[in-house]
């Protein structure tokens, strides 16, 4: 090696550290690949306030909507690796790419630590006669094909996590008919006005009917009872089944992010959560808390993709 070429690598190395140290030096794009408005984005913006607290510069919020999530993500992945460029990822960058929709999975990030998961709950009106998971079931074994379910679009989050109940009871994935709906909101709307039998979501997104009394929730997808609703049974207590699954939420950046980079934005990401603010607006949403690290953060999006992938598959939401 020339003395040099040595000299450019060394002042190259000596860059990046003296970029590490100073960073961060300007302001930081902090993606939402969801509309404004919405459960994502408040939890974004909130997150991001509280970043710019920790990281002495402003963390701005922009809304990259579009392709399902896609477009959003993709922002996040593609960005320049220097720290500048951050978001929240979703649920669906484990089931996308099943789809065929994008080559993106949770690989493609930097994962700065996972913030939030809402459980599924199956939810029916108030007056409907099944009092338990058990009996709801038992009425779809009796009469497949005649109870209609909704609460997102073909092949969404809650979708899948209604076929792989229905597939770990043994039952056929289209033994309740699927209505796609907009949103989980408009789908507790058809369940009220009666297109539709059930309707499986999350308890934050159920609870203004909940608490109502026009709907009934009979179980959460989870290993511990709902925040929101702890008389709700597990679906373990329920049926005796380990099936779990729900939304989640996290923060990433970019794949190949600097080490000292991504320990400040890691540092930053777990400090944010960890505050009194955060809990506080996680609560008041009815949002639940859950932290992973960086490392548990990219097992668990392993875990999730392959669970995903392999109900998609079986239920043929898979291309």
């Amino acid at each position: 090696m020339t003395r040099g070429l040595l000299a450019v690598l060394l002042s190259l190395g000596f860059s990046c550290l003296v970029r590490a140290a100073d960073y961060p030096a300007r302001p930081i794009t902090f993606i939402v690949p969801w509309g404004a408005g919405g459960g994502t984005d408040g939890v974004g913006r909130i997150m991001a306030s509280l970043l710019e607290r920790e990281l002495g510069r402003p963390v701005n919020v922009v809304n990259r909507t579009g392709g399902s999530g896609v477009v959003g993500h993709s922002a996040i992945a593609h960005a320049r690796p220097d720290g500048y460029t951050i978001g929240i990822l979703t649920v669906e960058i484990v089931m996308l790419h099943h789809q065929k929709l994008t080559s993106l999975t949770g690989a493609s990030f930097t994962p700065l630590g996972l913030i939030n998961l809402d459980p599924t709950a199956i939810q029916v009106r108030s007056d409907a006669p099944y009092a338990n998971l058990a009996e709801l079931l038992d009425a779809i074994r009796a009469r497949p094909g005649k109870l209609k379910a909704s609460g997102t679009a073909q092949g969404g989050i809650w979708h899948v996590a209604l076929a792989g109940l229905l597939q770990a009871q043994k039952l056929r994935p289209d033994a309740v008919v699927w209505v796609p709906s907009a949103s989980n909101a408009a789908g507790l709307l058809d369940l009220v006005a009666g297109g539709v039998d059930l309707v499986p979501g999350s308890h934050p997104e159920g609870r203004s009917l909940i608490d109502a009394g026009k709907v009934k929730s009979l179980a959460i997808f989870d290993d511990t009872p709902s925040t929101l609703y702890p008389q709700v049974p597990t679906v373990a207590r329920a049926l005796g089944s380990s099936w779990n699954m729900g939304a989640w939420r996290g923060i990433g950046a970019p794949k190949n992010l600097p080490k000292a980079i991504a320990a400040r934005l890691q540092a930053a990401v777990k400090r944010a959560y960890e505050s009194k603010d955060f809990a506080a607006f996680m609560a008041q949403r009815g949002f639940g808390l859950r932290w992973a690290g960086p490392a548990e953060f990219a097992a668990f999006m392993d875990e999730e993709d392959r669970k995903m992938g392999a109900v998609m598959k079986a239920v043929g939401l898979a291309k």
